[in-house]
């Protein structure tokens, strides 16, 4: 076997189609091993394409069993056809048709693209290229179609069979035992968003009639027997789509939508026209087996999938080069969303929380790209950090610049102008300088170039003329000297010691938003009463690094007293963040500075842990490991940034500990109490655990007697988790007892499986790379389930930094053998748990060394996947 060399597509080749497809019909006839696919596809020349060209139809591991040319059958020298691909040279420059059968092993499928079984239900997934695994055809986003499909299947094993759009025909073949369904998706779409299901099913459904008057059907389709786990799922459809009718006027536009959870999926969801694919870990929920945390990602993802409904469907991208239009547009709307059903200051912590830990380490490694990329070889590997949620951030960026109503004026003219079409970055940023006059072409740098600027920013405080002046200087790493400056949106303000200096003005500083656009620059405020401290980038107005010359004195009077609820929790991390770095530097933890922090938050708590207790937490949760790796940049040493963080959390853990005790006990719920999964009830469970965290690791006899207790006593899953929690941090029978007590309770509940086998491999211990490998031996865990891999695999290789990183390489091997042993069955999986050594390049010079070997060890073995060979050529250029 040979690697396969990934060509390289590049944004500046691209052109149109050179044939279009008006109609598909596709007749499949499902069968475990021998499904049969018939496509009817009116085709038609491309004005904007080459004349003459030939019809070359993408195809991937495909076997052609006929083809015809408006109705006559094809003699073998009239075409082309292998497995990749199918080429007419000659075919007529006016419309036809091509009828194109095809077979297909669906049980086969381990790559889980295209049409695949999930625990015995047919599915499929085209996003990207999947659709090409099912029929020949013109697999690229901007050729949209109106779709027919009919699917026909064992009625005693596929009860149910849903497509996209609407139903239009059902009914029984005489004498087969099989029966049919036919749905009309009446809006053109592209490839990627065809979707199919057929199997045994459960339903919950719903009505709902939209601001138009439209009477639609919301159902949800589930394994026989979790029905009732999909209620909160169907309650957060219809609030999504209210939410989108009150937010942006968008209303759905088919007679039913479809939600199906399926238990094998390489991604979260997919947002197929009018039949949302979901891994079933985003849909099912009951208070049992799902964590405050997976209530908030069922409610956001369900929420993300129906708004690409108008933000990626009714307009799509052209190209994919253009994702993030879809994908950063609607992360913005479903962050939106979640912050509208949620507490938002708590909300935008968690946005930048994600941010900071996934896309700041992307930026500043081998796999750093633009949010729109200039060329790709793998497209699955783009669907990332940068342009998910950095995508997202430079949407923001644009509602801070232009105000909220000038931006809701964009999107209403963005979707107007759009709809039907395949859009582009550049038709996305007309829209709005439509509606505001504004030129938009040096904001469009965002979308152009790698890296995370930094923003330095210094204060001068002039006494006698009551002035205070801030000096600006940004930079880009890795941008040459003749690099524009960004257009950088920095809201801000001026704090003093008793609160806010409302009366501070700035003729620079509109709307509390100071617009940075040149290299260096600088503004003053006036009527400044006494010496202030800057509040910059409230609410994270820009995704940059800010280096603020402030001690922490400076950053606890921001704790204590700004108005930006951000930045109150920035300014704790901050002074976290400097006492733990001194330590990795090797200077000893500053008892005076540690003492005044756990002092600072002590009075914090006194005030906001019962008010706020969701945000509390937030603050007491310090930087993790990553953010720390992050800050130092260089010759990384995850042992001593551990031991460093470890260190901290036992001073804040004895210091607070009183209260700590006090708190867990006013945010005990009464016996009884019907959990509910609210922002407000789950703000105060995350701070009980938080508190818990801290007692632990400062006294683990302590926390482990009341983990124990909690664990056994705990109504629901976020409860019993967070003590179990607990416990694997603390070596000790205790631990093992709690893993075997909470393996044998849940034996039979995958998804909560997942997450005891995620608890063990976050364990930072030295016996944790043996303790993997032992569970890759459990009869629970299955390398042909990603979320069992991710689980796994990907829990370890993210978010245990000192075992993955270990001195003797044995993490790095463990990570590089799983992705081998994937590659072959589902290269997407493998090539994403290969990312992990993004930051390899960072760490010190030995641990670089072995990450280096690991890398070039998978390099080297043939027959490697185009996703792997990609990454694995990406992260060793870089």
């Amino acid at each position: 076997m040979r690697t396969e060399t990934p060509p390289t597509v590049r944004l500046a080749d691209y052109r149109p189609s050179d044939h279009l497809i008006d109609r598909v019909e596709l007749d499949v006839r499902l069968d475990p091993r021998d499904t049969r696919v018939t496509a009817t596809l009116a085709l038609r020349p491309n004005p904007a394409g080459r004349p003459d060209a030939p019809v070359v139809l993408d195809g991937d591991d495909l076997t052609l069993l006929g083809l015809a040319l408006d109705g006559e059958v094809l003699a073998p020298e009239a075409y082309r056809a292998d497995a990749a691909s199918l080429t007419l040279p000659s075919c007529p420059q006016r419309p036809f048709t091509l009828r194109i059968e095809t077979r297909l092993d669906p049980t086969a499928n381990t790559k889980l693209m295209g049409l695949y079984r999930s625990s015995g239900v047919y599915c499929t997934q085209c996003e990207a290229d999947g659709f090409r695994r099912i029929t020949y055809f013109l697999d690229r986003p901007d050729v949209l179609s109106v779709y027919t499909t009919r699917i026909e299947a064992d009625r005693e094993t596929a009860p149910v069979l849903l497509g996209n759009g609407n139903p239009v025909e059902a009914g029984d073949i005489p004498g087969t035992g099989r029966h049919y369904t036919v749905w009309h998706d009446p809006l053109p779409k592209p490839a990627y968003l065809f979707a199919l299901v057929g199997g045994r099913l459960d339903r919950v459904a719903k009505r709902f009639t939209t601001i138009e008057g439209r009477d639609i059907e919301i159902a949800i389709y589930v394994e026989p027997g979790k029905a009732e786990r999909a209620a909160y799922a169907l309650d957060a459809v219809e609030r999504s789509m209210i939410w989108d009718e009150q937010t942006f006027g968008r209303a759905y536009d088919l007679d039913v939508f479809n939600v199906v959870a399926v238990s094998d999926f390489n991604m979260g969801a997919m947002e197929n026209k009018g039949l949302n694919i979901f891994n079933d870990k985003y849909v099912l929920a009951s208070p049992e087996t799902a964590t405050d945390a997976d209530y908030a990602a069922i409610e956001a993802i369900i929420a993300h999938e129906y708004f690409h409904n108008w933000s990626g469907n009714r307009v799509t991208c052209r190209d994919w080069f253009q994702l993030c239009l879809k994908e950063g547009l609607t992360v913005f709307r479903d962050q939106e969303f979640s912050s509208d059903m949620r507490s938002r200051a708590v909300h935008r912590i968690g946005e930048v929380r994600t941010l900071r830990a996934r896309q700041f380490p992307e930026d500043a490694g081998p796999l750093a790209h633009p949010v729109r990329p200039k060329h790709y070889a793998e497209i699955n590997n783009f669907y990332t950090a940068t342009v998910y949620e950095k995508g997202a951030e430079i949407v923001r960026m644009l509602r801070t610049l232009i105000g909220e109503t000038a931006f809701r004026a964009g999107m209403d003219r963005y979707f107007a102008d759009n709809d039907g079409r395949a859009a582009t970055v550049e038709d996305f940023l007309r829209a709005f300088e439509a509606v505001t006059g504004r030129d938009l072409s040096r904001f469009a740098e965002w979308y152009e170039r790698p890296g995370t600027p930094r923003v330095a920013v210094s204060g001068r405080y002039d006494a006698a003329t009551r002035t205070y002046r801030l000096d600006f200087r940004q930079a880009r790493p890795g941008a040459g000297a003749d690099a524009p400056p960004l257009v950088i949106p920095v809201s801000l303000g001026l704090v003093g010691a008793d609160g806010p200096l409302d009366q501070a003005v700035s003729d620079r500083v509109k709307d509390g938003v100071f617009v940075l656009e040149a290299a260096e620059d600088s503004l003053t405020f006036t009527n400044v009463a006494a010496e202030p401290v800057p509040s910059l980038f409230r609410g994270f107005s820009a995704p940059v690094r800010v280096e603020a010359s402030l001690d922490d004195a400076a950053r606890l009077t921001l704790l204590r007293h700004d108005s930006d609820s951000f930045n109150r929790w920035e300014a704790a991390q901050r002074v976290a963040t400097g006492l733990i770095t001194a330590q990795v530097r090797g200077d000893m933890m500053e008892m005076t500075g540690a003492d005044r922090f756990v002092a600072a938050l002590d009075t914090f708590l006194d005030a906001e842990a019962l008010r706020d207790p969701a945000f509390a937490a937030q603050v007491l949760a310090l930087p993790s490991e990553g953010d720390i790796a992050d800050e130092i940049g260089q010759e990384i040493d995850p042992d001593a940034i551990f031991a460093a963080r470890r260190a901290l959390r036992r001073r804040l853990g004895a210091g607070l500990c009183d209260r700590l005790l006090t708190l867990r006990e006013a945010l005990a719920e009464p016996a009884g109490t019907l959990f509910s999964p609210d922002a407000a009830s789950a703000g105060r469970r995350a701070l009980r655990n938080a508190a818990l965290d801290l007692i632990a690791v400062a006294d683990p006899a302590t926390g482990a007697e009341l983990a124990q207790a909690q664990a056994a006593a705990a109504p629901n899953m976020t409860d019993r988790l967070a003590a179990l929690s607990t416990l694997a941090l603390l070596p000790g029978e205790a631990r093992e007892t709690g893993l075997a007590a909470f393996a044998e309770r849940y034996a039979d509940e995958p998804l909560v499986l997942d997450k005891w086998f995620a608890i063990q491999a976050t364990i930072p211990e030295d016996g944790t790379v043996e303790r993997i490998r032992r569970l890759q031996r459990h009869p629970a865990f299955a390398m042909t389930n990603p979320n069992r891999v991710r689980s796994l695999v990907g829990s370890f290789s993210l978010a245990n930094p000192t075992q993955f990183n270990r001195l003797d390489g044995a993490g790095y091997d463990l990570v590089a053998e799983t992705v081998l042993a994937l590659d072959g069955t589902n290269p997407q999986v493998a090539a994403r748990l290969m990312t992990a050594f993004g930051s390899w390049r960072r760490l010190e010079g030995r641990r670089r060394s072995l990450a280096e070997t690991a890398l070039r060890r998978i390099a080297a073995t043939p027959g490697l996947s185009r996703d792997v060979t990609d990454i694995g050529t990406r992260s060793l250029a870089g």
